[in-house]
C-alpha cells in the first residue's frame, strides 16, 4: 500500500464532528448545501458564498459522476476540452488547484466535507488524505446498491479498506469524520425503519474499522409524524450501540420528486428544518427551488441555507423523545438485531444479510438485492411495508392481498410529496389572493 501524506499538518483543522457538536451545544443548527462545480473558480466562489451566508454553515465539495465511478480518463478529457461536469473532479485537478480552492476559505469556523457517491472509492480517499481533507460520507451499502452494479462484496471490501486508511489520519493529529448515507437509500419509498437500520449498521461498520467521529443520516420522507419517530429511533439506537463514538444526526431534505412551485419547494424545506429541530438533529442538508429542474446556482443554494436558518430561529423548540417503542423503532431494532446476529464482523454480517434477505430494499434492481419487498403509502401518507420478503419483521408487520402494489399506485406514491406541497402552495396563493395579500 502506497504511503499517503497529508499536504499540511492535520492538527491545524478541527474535526468536522467537533465543529458540528460545538454549534449544537450552543443551540445552533448547522445547514449545508450539496454543491459541486467542475470549474475551480466557481467552486471556490460557491464555498465562499456558503461561508458568508447568514446561517451556521459547513461547506461541501460534491464530486462529479466520472470521478464517482472511477472513469478518470473521461474527467480529464472534460477538463482538457473545457466541458462542464456535474461536480468537482478532485482526482483529476492538480493538488495545487484544490489547495488554492480551499485556501483562506476552509478554516476552523468553516469545515468542508467531500461528497461523492462511489462504491469503490479508494482513489477518492487517497486524494482526501493527500490533501488533508478529513470529512466525507457514503457507505458500503448506501453507495453501492442504488448507483450501479458493483458487486456488494467488492463495495464492502473497498469501504472497509478505505475506512481503515482514513482512520490513520488520527495518527497525524486529525479526527477523520464519516457520514453514513444509509438513511437516504433510494431517496424515497424505503420504509423509515430500514433507513434507520441501515444508517446504524453502516455507522457500526465505520466504528469497527477505526472511525470514531460519525454522523448518521435520515432523509425526510412522506409523513412528518413518522419522520419524527424515525429520527428519535435513530438517536436512541445510536446512544445504545455507539457509546464510544462522537456522533451526530443529519437530516436530508426530501430526496424524491421535488415540488415544481417555488412556494412548495420552500414549504418542504421548512418542514425538513422543523423535523431537524423537533428531534434534536444537529445538521441539515438543504435543497433548493431549482431541484425539480436543474443543478442549482450558488445564489439558490445560499437562499436555501438562509431560509432554513430563519426557520430554525423562529422554531427553536426541541420536542421530547417519548422514550416509547414506536413502530419505527421496533422494526429498526428487529432489522439491526437480525443482521448483527448473523456474524460478529460487520462486513460479513452485511453481506449475509442481503444474501438471506434480512435486508432488502424495495424497488432496488441491484443484482445483490433480493427484490422481494414492497412499500406503499397508507391513507395518512405514512410509508409502510406492503411485502416484507424474508425481513425479520413477521412479528411486527402484517401484509396481505389488500396491500398489493399496482403500477398506478406506485407512480402516485412517487409523486405524492410533490403533489401535496405544490397543491398546498397553490391553495395558499389562492387564499392570499382572496385576502388581497402576497403569500410570499
Amino acid at each position: 500500500m502506497t504511503a499517503l501524506v497529508p499536504s499540511r499538518p492535520c492538527h491545524t483543522q478541527p474535526g468536522f464532528g467537533a465543529f458540528v457538536r460545538a454549534r449544537a451545544d450552543a443551540g445552533a443548527l448547522v445547514v449545508q448545501p450539496r454543491m459541486g462545480f467542475s470549474d475551480p473558480t466557481q467552486m471556490r466562489a460557491g464555498l465562499a458564498a456558503t461561508k458568508a451566508a447568514r446561517a451556521h454553515t459547513s461547506g461541501t465539495l460534491t464530486l462529479d459522476s466520472y470521478t464517482r465511478v472511477g472513469d478518470l480518463a473521461s474527467a480529464e478529457h472534460a477538463l482538457r476540452e473545457n466541458l462542464p461536469l456535474n461536480g468537482y473532479p478532485i482526482a483529476s485537478h492538480p493538488d495545487s488547484t484544490t489547495r488554492a480552492v480551499l485556501a483562506g476559505v476552509r478554516d476552523t469556523g468553516f469545515p468542508v466535507q467531500v461528497r461523492h457517491g462511489s462504491s469503490l472509492p479508494r482513489h477518492i480517499f487517497s486524494k482526501l488524505i493527500t490533501l488533508g481533507l478529513d470529512a466525507t460520507e457514503g457507505g458500503p451499502v448506501s453507495y453501492c446498491l442504488p448507483y450501479g452494479r458493483t458487486p456488494l462484496a467488492e463495495s464492502i471490501a473497498a469501504w472497509r479498506q478505505c475506512t481503515e486508511l482514513f482512520s490513520h489520519l488520527r495518527d497525524l493529529g486529525a479526527e477523520p469524520h464519516l457520514e453514513t448515507f444509509g438513511g437516504c437509500m433510494m431517496g424515497q419509498l424505503c420504509p423509515p425503519s430500514q433507513l434507520v437500520a441501515l444508517s446504524v449498521l453502516e455507522a457500526l461498520f465505520f466504528r469497527a474499522y477505526g472511525c470514531r467521529s460519525i454522523s448518521v443520516s435520515y432523509a425526510q420522507q412522506t409523513h412528518a409524524g413518522q419522520d419524527t419517530e424515525a429520527v428519535f429511533a435513530l438517536r436512541r439506537l445510536c446512544e445504545a450501540l455507539l457509546p464510544d463514538v462522537d456522533w451526530h444526526t443529519v437530516v436530508y431534505t426530501y430526496m424524491g420528486a421535488y415540488p415544481v412551485t417555488e412556494a412548495g419547494a420552500y414549504q418542504l424545506l421548512g418542514h425538513a428544518t422543523q423535523l431537524a429541530l423537533r428531534t434534536g438533529a444537529e445538521r441539515l442538508i438543504v435543497k433548493t427551488v431549482a431541484e425539480s429542474r436543474r443543478i442549482p446556482t450558488v445564489a439558490e443554494n445560499v437562499a436555501a441555507l438562509e431560509y432554513a436558518a430563519r426557520t430554525a430561529e423562529a422554531c427553536p423548540t426541541t420536542a421530547r423523545d417519548p422514550g416509547t417503542d414506536s413502530q419505527t423503532y421496533a422494526e429498526a431494532l428487529a432489522l439491526i438485531d437480525g443482521v448483527l446476529n448473523l456474524h460478529s464482523d460487520p462486513a460479513r454480517a452485511l453481506l449475509l444479510a442481503f444474501e438471506r434477505g434480512y435486508l432488502d430494499i424495495p424497488y432496488c434492481v441491484h443484482p445483490d438485492n433480493r427484490g422481494r419487498t414492497r412499500s406503499r403509502l397508507d391513507e395518512e401518507g405514512r410509508l409502510c411495508w406492503a411485502e416484507t420478503g424474508a425481513l425479520p419483521l413477521a412479528h411486527l408487520v402484517r401484509t396481505g392481498r389488500r396491500h398489493e402494489v399496482t403500477a398506478a399506485g406506485l407512480l402516485a406514491d412517487l409523486s405524492y410529496v410533490r403533489r401535496k406541497f405544490d397543491r398546498d402552495a397553490r391553495a395558499d396563493r389562492a387564499a392570499a389572493a382572496v385576502a388581497g395579500s402576497d403569500p410570499r
